[in-house]
């Protein structure tokens, strides 16, 4: 800083869906680091418990990203936009596709105009990996020709060509990070859509066991948060990183009959296995090539799949140990 000269304002982050599982880790990082953090969530499946740690360091808008003048809102001022209002299942996407569209698609857009008349400066978006279907070659690159195949899928990679069109046709700074399968504490057990792991340790730590959709063959890549929070920070002052599309996961595909055996192993809890029948729209393999990432962010995998089951079982068990006596994309809104 120039002598008499005033100490240049921290930029703020707008994080939607800031309340739900992914955001809520990136509001706390943010805000942990002294930086200006604004939230924008309806908390229909967003927890405010999530923020209760920075509660008193960060400012929430309870708001709806299918409504344009809440995303106009939460803009003002804004210099990052770290998009994560989301509907995250695939199955309930097949129920309620037109939420899906509503709120994937046309929410993704409403938040881009927003941050387009804002003029703020770069706006991240929270994309997935089911973008690819079913592709026969394995890892997944982010050049081949997406084959979406749930109403999630098609709606999230919509999400993706608003963020291109913004970046060409507007100037507005855009990534795309394409998320495999992220899991880590705070993600939501109670619900029939949520994700693998945080089913699978429930069902351990709670006493019902194991359910597996198929027979446990089909294999993911599993991401710790922290890494995914990492990304997203990398990804707001990269200069190469605007207009790109980028894979973000550890690159290690891991059998769903094997995640099992581990997270039995990290329990302690040997409980049963059942399997049902495969559900619609699931993708057979899916694993990252996560070569662009290090190459334009500089991503690096700082979080193992190991440790990072590590820290979520304990942080299940202390859930659990917490609500013994009563019994803890998830769709947030906003």
């Amino acid at each position: 800083m120039r002598r008499g000269g005033k100490a240049k304002p921290s930029p703020v982050y707008l994080v939607t869906g800031g309340a739900g599982f992914i955001g809520s880790h990136l509001v706390e990082t943010l805000a942990i680091a002294d930086q200006r953090v604004r939230v924008l969530d309806d908390f229909s499946s967003g927890k405010r418990e999530n923020l209760s740690a920075v509660a008193d360091q960060i400012e929430v808008i309870e708001g709806d990203i299918r409504r344009a003048e809440d995303c106009r809102r939460a803009c003002e001022g804004v210099d990052f936009v770290l998009h994560h209002g989301a509907c995250v299942s695939v199955a309930e996407s097949f129920e309620d596709p037109v939420l899906y569209e509503q709120t994937n698609a046309l929410g993704t857009l409403n938040m881009l105009c927003a941050a387009r008349d804002a003029n703020c400066r770069r706006f991240v978006y929270a994309g997935s990996a089911s973008a690819y279907g079913n592709p026969s070659d394995v890892p997944h690159r982010e050049d081949f020709v997406p084959q979406p195949l749930s109403p999630y899928a098609i709606a999230k990679y919509i999400g993706e060509l608003y963020c291109r069109s913004f970046f060409d046709a507007h100037g507005l700074e855009t990534v795309v990070l394409r998320y495999f399968n992220v899991f880590g504490p705070r993600q939501d057990s109670s619900s029939p859509y949520s994700g693998v792991i945080a089913k699978f340790i429930d069902g351990l730590l709670g006493g019902d066991g194991i359910t597996i959709f198929g027979d446990g063959k089909q294999s993911r890549d599993f991401v710790p948060v922290e890494n995914v929070v990492a990304a997203n920070l990398l990804a707001c002052t990269e200069p190469d990183a605007p207009g790109a599309v980028i894979n973000i996961g550890c690159g290690e595909q891991l059998a769903v009959a094997r995640l099992a055996k581990l997270l039995a192993d990290l329990t302690g809890v040997r409980g049963s296995v059942k399997h049902e029948p495969e559900r619609p729209g699931e993708v057979r393999h899916s694993v990252a090539d996560i070569t662009r990432a290090k190459k334009i962010l500089g991503y690096r995998v700082d979080v193992s799949v190991l440790d990072g089951l590590r820290r979520t079982v304990a942080w299940y068990r202390d859930s659990h140990a917490g609500t013994s006596e009563s019994s803890d994309p998830q769709c947030p809104a906003a």
